[in-house]
């Protein structure tokens, strides 16, 4: 019987093995998807996240980012705030992994390409697609299946966001993540290596990606190489009416999303796969269900009011003329996104 076998082989899967494995459980990951995976997302990686992969030995290549920039091309204004705790990373989300996924075949654990498809609880134990296990840890993504199986789904029937990515060749022009606002999207551009740029735009249902980037005018300008195709991902908005279900236990997207508006999604994903994993160790898994809303808050909180706000037509059209009138509150605000995950007491 295994301690633990992780649904999800992505890198909040990933690290939830890596940190099981350290604490010397048992551990299986179930992930159908062969090679390294890719994910429509802005693959900005903030100084807290960095900080998580590197506990776990975990140096992906990719491009330093200094700080968030956040422009808007219809009244040519902008405002910049550097990352006071060091530097974030851009990585292609294929290369961070293929860097986690080699620490878990060097740590010697086991990935089943198959998915989850049943889990059944005996009480004492469960038993996943066959095989008993002592617990399972969900991190399955948006669309978590496990988190269906288990009941943990709630529907959401609000504002439907959706994220549409691709990359253009060609070297980058700034060290800083550039958010570029416009009257009905965001457009995150990240510098991903030496000669490539990610460009992610996040906007409502039914949006086409090359007609959300003719909103940013000096964005398209700038955009001068040859493109990869678009990926998409959403929607966003994804409810667990729990974290925690019996030996059942909830991380990353799996756990709930709300919005990609404060790039701070994986960071809390890695946090929370470290917590998930330290609760189990000490034979407390219903624990992670306040833990976990703890690490969430200040992230959760940020979210939805940021989101509550851009909503409103009127204080999205004013939100970076009077960011740029108080850069110390939006350098403030950038750092308290920018700061490490809290840790388990």
């Amino acid at each position: 019987m295994h301690d633990l076998v992780v649904a999800g082989g992505g890198p909040v899967g990933l690290a939830t093995a890596l940190h099981a494995h350290r604490a010397g459980l048992s551990v299986l990951v179930h992930e159908p998807r062969g090679g390294p995976v890719d994910k429509a997302c802005g693959e900005g990686l903030m100084p807290g996240a960095v900080a998580e992969l590197a506990d776990l030995g975990v140096h992906p290549r990719g491009r330093d980012l200094t700080g968030i920039h956040y422009l808007d091309d219809r009244v040519g204004k902008d405002v910049r705030a550097a990352f006071a705790s060091g530097p974030g990373r851009g990585v292609r989300r294929t290369v961070l992994h293929a860097a986690l996924s080699e620490q878990v075949e060097a740590a010697g654990i086991e990935v089943d390409p198959t998915p989850v498809r049943t889990v059944d609880d005996r009480g004492d134990h469960l038993v996943v697609e066959g095989l008993r296990t002592r617990y399972l840890v969900a991190a399955d993504g948006l669309h978590s299946p496990v988190r269906r199986l288990v009941g943990l789904e709630v529907p959401h029937a609000g504002r439907r966001r959706f994220g549409l990515r691709c990359h253009v060749r060609q070297a980058p022009w700034s060290s800083y993540v550039e958010v570029h606002w416009s009257r009905r999207a965001e457009a995150y551009v990240t510098p991903v290596d030496d000669d490539l740029v990610g460009v992610a735009v996040l906007a409502d249902a039914g949006s086409r990606f090359e007609d959300l980037l003719a909103d940013f005018p000096v964005l398209e300008r700038r955009l001068t190489g040859p493109r990869t195709p678009v990926m998409g991902a959403g929607p966003l908005r994804q409810r667990a009416s729990s974290r925690v279900r019996g030996r059942v236990l909830l991380v990353g997207d799996a756990a709930g999303y709300v919005d990609a508006l404060t790039g701070e999604g994986l960071a809390l994903g890695l946090g929370q796969a470290r917590a998930a994993v330290e609760c189990l160790a000490a034979g407390r898994p219903q624990h992670y269900a306040s833990v976990a809303r703890r690490l969430g808050l200040r992230h959760e909180a940020l979210t939805h009011l940021l989101l509550r706000a851009t909503g409103q037509p009127t204080v999205r059209r004013h939100l970076v003329p009077a960011a740029a009138r108080a850069p110390w509150l939006f350098s403030t605000a950038v750092n308290q996104l920018a700061r490490p995950v809290g840790r388990t007491p």
